[in-house]
């Protein structure tokens, strides 16, 4: 797999001069075409705002950033996002909300058509399993159903890389392993880059064929832990002892101080 992002010795603050709040203290970590990367560590440790330097949201104090080898200099077409609250307009169906982005970027365009790109939306929301709901507003959707249209939304104009932040935190525990199979799915299908921010250390292991471990703030890179589970995995695997293992060395790399 080829190089898509690589981050080298990148700090990231909030604020300028004596005010400003250092959030990421020199960073290396590189994301392979196709990898389904997560990040974990404790709270205030600057997951989301790692997520925030790759999508070109915020600047970076030093070091160099790159995607597909060119520095990022501003907010990236090719990165889709979806947070923990799944912010769907409650006036618009679940089609219509998976629409949006190409509405926004493309409004002027001749080629333009909700009739256009209306199949490529529902194509979308049956594949995460939403078949048959895709006029229904977002208040007659479960939570589960509602995170799944949130990620339709971000993929629907085919970005390179796919940013999850704690996607799926505020969910039961029975719907929150549905939708690890259905992103699953999803990443397997569609050979999206996924980086996911995520506190579960079992979504990690489970979702990821890297995850990275990051200190408190100021957030520092603690670990590269590839897991060396084969693919496909369904829900067994999270009761195996490497499985277990592995949940269990992330866990003490928190805990511990470095």
């Amino acid at each position: 797999m080829s190089e898509l992002v690589k981050l080298d010795r990148v700090s990231m603050a909030y604020g300028r001069g004596a005010a400003a709040v250092r959030a990421i203290d020199e960073v290396s970590l590189e994301i392979a075409e196709g990898e389904f990367v997560a990040v974990v560590g404790p709270s205030g440790c600057g997951k989301s705002s790692l997520m925030r330097l790759i999508s070109g949201l915020h600047p970076p104090l030093g070091g160099r950033l790159t995607v597909e080898g060119r520095p990022v200099t501003g907010p990236l077409r090719s990165v889709g996002m979806a947070f923990q609250n799944s912010n769907l307009l409650p006036w618009r169906t679940a089609l219509e909300n998976v629409l949006l982005p190409l509405e926004i970027v493309q409004p002027y365009r001749a080629d333009f058509s909700k009739g256009r790109y209306a199949p490529k939306a529902t194509h979308l929301l049956d594949s995460v399993g939403l078949a048959g709901f895709a006029d229904k507003y977002p208040w007659e959707l479960s939570g589960g159903m509602q995170q799944r249209t949130s990620i339709c939304r971000a993929l629907i104009h085919e970005p390179e890389i796919l940013l999850l932040d704690e996607p799926f935190g505020a969910l039961d525990a029975f719907t929150r392993e549905e939708l690890w199979c259905a992103l699953r799915d999803l990443q397997a299908e569609r050979k999206v880059t996924v980086m996911l921010v995520t506190h579960d250390l079992r979504e990690a292991v489970f979702l990821a064929d890297t995850v990275y471990v990051m200190s408190s703030r100021p957030g520092r890179i603690v670990r590269r832990c590839a897991v060396d589970i084969a693919r496909p995995r369904d829900l067994e695997v999270t009761y195996t002892q490497r499985f277990q293992d592995i949940v269990h060395e992330l866990r003490a790399l928190i805990g511990g101080k470095h």
